[in-house]
């Protein structure tokens, strides 16, 4: 059995559990639980708060984590990332009062950053040569400013709509960030078999979520271009069509180039296009 932390509250809560749901792995959880096992996969979850698991990681306690790059970068650089899940996307930046008149990064320099990410920003001041007076705080970073504690802080941004609310502004992005999977180190065999096997079931699961199913129909004179137009897979399913001199191809798409291949494929003559989204994804 493979222990794995997830984020006793917060953003990465629920879609971390709901990864797993979607790798068919249902776990008992019952409210105010700090740990749960799965019924149907060799897996107990423990709900942790965030800043603790790079240690418990560290310590052995837990074989995985489910957790914010950002966290990574600060407090655990030397464990190992095994995949990206692709939710819960936010970035580090720095913001100042919007009043502020801020043209270059240079002007940190001899300010006061309020930030819950003290080895980030000093990495990121050390590169730029800037000498910044530090505030270490957990938790409401953004009134910081605003109570005369600091010039500038140094946070996580997702929609950007906290600072708005503080009268802040975004004057430098340090890094961007994730949910990543993380792991312990020195498994044992069996748990690493135990987690290759997670590892497949996330990665139907990722590959569906950043792909789309297409449907269309096509001239016969025109299947050659138009399948080298969907390079997904390694070739679409061809099927005649009740119209003679018409067929219709299935394949896949990526979400990424979605509307940029749409275009593509109309202007190459395919005709009742439709998309559907894909649930899972084995090769």
């Amino acid at each position: 059995m493979i222990k794995i932390a997830i984020q006793k509250s917060g953003r990465l809560n629920e879609e971390s559990l709901g990864i797993l749901k979607k790798c068919g792995i249902s776990i008992d959880n019952g409210k105010d639980q700090l740990k749960a096992a799965a019924r149907n996969f060799p897996m107990e979850v423990l709900y942790l708060r965030n800043g603790d698991m790079p240690q418990y990681l560290r310590d052995g306690v837990v074989d995985l984590a489910i957790i914010g790059e950002n966290l990574i970068h600060e407090k655990g650089k030397e464990l190992t990332v095994l995949e990206n899940l692709g939710f819960s996307k936010c970035r580090v930046s720095i913001a100042v009062p919007k009043e502020v008149n801020f043209n270059d990064i240079q002007e940190l320099n001899g300010k006061r950053i309020a930030t819950s990410y003290p080895n980030t920003v000093k990495q990121f001041l050390d590169k730029n040569g800037i000498s910044a007076d530090l505030h270490i705080i957990n938790g409401s970073v953004e009134i910081a400013p605003n109570i005369g504690l600091a010039d500038a802080i140094c946070d996580i941004v997702s929609s950007g709509s906290t600072l708005f609310k503080n009268n802040l502004k975004e004057v430098a992005k340090i890094l961007e960030s994730q949910a990543v999977l993380v792991q312990s180190q020195n498994l044992s065999a069996e748990k690493r078999e135990i987690v290759d096997r997670l590892l497949f079931r996330l990665g139907t699961v990722i590959r569906a979520k950043k792909s789309k199913y297409i449907l269309l129909n096509a001239p016969n004179e025109k299947i050659d271009m138009i399948s080298g137009l969907l390079p997904v897979l390694k070739s679409p399913t061809v099927l005649p069509l009740a119209q003679e001199g018409w067929s219709s191809l299935h394949s896949v798409i990526e979400e990424s180039s979605f509307w940029e291949v749409i275009d593509e494929l109309k202007a190459a003559g395919a005709e009742g296009i439709l998309v559907c989204p894909i649930e899972k994804m084995v090769l």
